[in-house]
């Protein structure tokens, strides 16, 4: 299958140095896949995020994109002037403006209906995500992209995102990448996970990535109950999840 975005051997250092953030990096996402990206603090996932879209300078490599791809993009945080008054309506159509039906409709797909006259500094974490969610999805985009979507958010609400993205992803059949630390529930809503620490450690379906070695040594114990929830998730209604193999080199430790 065709893919959206592919990455090959992309490498990737801090601005003004040769300090190596990614290295030898190979990526790929197909239409209506679900993708997470994991690892630690530092390990480099927002920075291939970045490099994906065309923020960042590569080192070597280069990335490819479908012709004419539309993206919807969630940013890890938005930085919004508490003094400037600005309404979840008028948020909307920063930077095209977008009709109130429109905007009435990515607000009620998302969860959040009625918000429109809703100053942004008075919602909620989760409300404010869905209203990020919402106007990324005002394009219509073939590939979704978040980064650290759910940061702030209680158990509850972090559950409650990712059943929001799995159901855009079978209405819309939009590809999904995301970046997440929320180990105990991202498993649930990935097609494929790949960890990430400079270089992409292993990679594969979320039931082989949770047995790998890399992923243990990375993550600890924490990596136990991830597994043990992927597997009773899997049992019972996440059948669309292709088996398949990891592959990568071990990561047991930060760079």
């Amino acid at each position: 299958m065709t893919a959206l975005i592919r990455a090959q051997d992309l490498s990737v250092s801090h601005a003004g140095t040769d300090l190596p953030v990614l290295r030898h990096v190979d990526f790929r996402i197909a239409p209506a896949e679900i993708v997470t990206v994991v690892g630690p603090n530092g390990s480099g996932k927002s920075t291939l995020v970045r490099a994906l879209l065309g923020h960042l300078a590569l080192d070597s490599g280069r990335v490819e994109r479908a012709p004419g791809l539309r993206i919807g993009y969630v940013p890890q945080r938005v930085n919004i002037e508490r003094a400037m008054p600005m309404t979840v309506r008028r948020f909307l159509s920063l930077p095209h403006r977008v009709s109130d039906a429109d905007a009435k409709a990515v607000l009620d797909r998302t969860g959040v209906p009625g918000l429109q006259a809703r100053q942004i500094t008075q919602l909620s974490g989760g409300q404010l995500q869905r209203v990020l969610l919402a106007r990324a999805l005002l394009n219509d985009p073939q590939l979704l992209v978040l980064d650290e979507p759910t940061q702030g958010l209680d158990q509850p609400g972090i559950v409650a995102f990712y059943k929001l993205i799995e159901e855009v992803r079978a209405e819309t059949g939009a590809a999904v990448l995301m970046v997440s630390h929320d180990l105990l529930v991202v498993m649930r809503a990935s097609d494929r996970v790949m960890c990430l620490n400079g270089h992409v450690c292993c990679e594969g379906t979320p039931q082989a990535v949770s047995a790998a070695p890399a992923y243990r040594a990375m993550f600890g114990a924490e990596s136990q109950g991830t597994l043990a929830l992927y597997q009773h998730h899997h049992d019972h209604d996440h059948d669309h999840v292709a088996e398949g193999h990891v592959h990568g080199p071990d990561c047991a430790h930060t760079h």
